[in-house]
């Protein structure tokens, strides 16, 4: 293989891949990229077997056709240094020489053959969703996801789609995000996407983006790059029988002002007391150090006792970092309950810490 291409175009492949690279055994066929010339076009892949992309372009000089591979951190590396002008990549002998002008490197290349198979979308059933929408929806629900739970399908997101609705669902087991989009569908099913290529889909699906599914892999592909993920097999819990059938009570409250005071009180302590009285709300560190915080803001909540919310501040933060609106409401029935935070169709349930 030999080919001429632009420093910037393969610099910026290059840094796409590289979160699908095994970084840990570099004698693995999984810490290189695989770089194909096909028809007219460049291609580099990545993958560390769970998760993979493939980025092509048209924009190259083919001189020698052919395959090869090398250690993409190596090469990103490599390329990085390099003047923004062409660069000719060859392999000699087992070898990817990279050169430009009169600078030129050297890196072993391991069998472009057992560089691992990507799935093919053949005949798998597509799942019709914006791209933009996904990726807002996915922003909304992934500080849910949980990281390393022995119940390893919550270590993703659910997809539920049924009835014309898509529910994108996540759970750490202390809360639950459910994020509800209304689209007509034509079929009834459900994946859950692992924790991984959910934080990788909200880098990519910008452009006009085709998803297919099987019961073990999701492909997406545009115009510019191919992306696929296993799966996680298992049963999600019933997150309909979570979500509280009925609410005695529900504030409008106001996100600027909530996000000020539970940021104040949250530099002492990341678990805190919200208070709700009849004409404001107090907030109030919980810890064990004799340190305290305490702020307060003037609200007529409408109710006719205290009733108050003992939380830890990160879960109201994420929720009210990722909503559009200035007002938010919350839900809930009593003091030591699950309560709820709702703006438009994306709603978080909390379990309170039992104080």
């Amino acid at each position: 293989m030999k080919v001429s291409i632009k420093k910037s175009i393969l610099e910026n492949m290059l840094l796409n891949i590289q979160p699908y690279l095994e970084k840990k055994d570099l004698s693995q066929i999984t810490s290189h990229v695989l770089l194909i010339t096909e028809e007219s076009q460049f291609i580099l892949k990545a993958t560390d077997y769970e998760i993979g992309l493939s980025y092509h372009t048209p924009e190259i000089k083919i001189i020698t056709e052919g395959n090869a591979t090398a250690n993409g951190k190596k090469l990103l590396d490599i390329i990085k240094g390099l003047k923004d002008d062409e660069v000719v990549l060859e392999t000699i002998n087992d070898y990817l020489y990279i050169k430009q002008n009169s600078s030129k490197f050297k890196l072993p290349m391991l069998s472009p053959s057992d560089f691992p198979p990507f799935p093919q979308i053949d005949a798998k059933p597509k799942f019709d969703i914006n791209s933009n929408t996904l990726v807002r929806s996915i922003k909304k629900i992934a500080p849910a996801i949980d990281s390393n739970n022995p119940k390893f399908e919550l270590n993703g997101s659910l997809i539920d789609i049924k009835d014309n609705t898509i529910n994108l669902v996540a759970t750490d087991t202390k809360r639950l995000a459910i994020m509800q989009i209304e689209q007509p569908t034509e079929h009834n099913f459900s994946l859950i996407i692992p924790k991984k290529a959910i934080s990788e889909i909200q880098k990519l699906f910008f452009d006009n983006i085709e998803i297919f599914y099987d019961e073990n892999t999701l492909i997406a592909s545009s115009a510019h790059f191919t992306f696929y993920t296993k799966l996680i097999n298992g049963k999600f819990p019933d997150y309909q029988r979570i979500i509280p059938k009925n609410k005695n009570y529900r504030i409008l409250l106001n996100r600027e002002s909530m996000v000020d005071a539970i940021k104040q009180i949250s530099i002492i302590s990341p678990e805190i007391k919200i208070t709700f009285k009849p004409e404001k709300i107090v907030f109030e560190s919980l810890n064990d150090d004799n340190i305290e915080a305490k702020t307060e803001i003037d609200f007529k909540t409408g109710l006719d006792s205290d009733i108050y919310l003992a939380v830890n501040s990160r879960y109201i933060l994420d929720f009210l970092s990722n909503i559009e609106n200035s007002n938010f409401t919350l839900g809930f029935n009593d003091s030591g309950l699950p309560f709820t935070l709702e703006s438009d169709n994306f709603t978080t349930i909390v379990m309170p810490i039992m104080i």
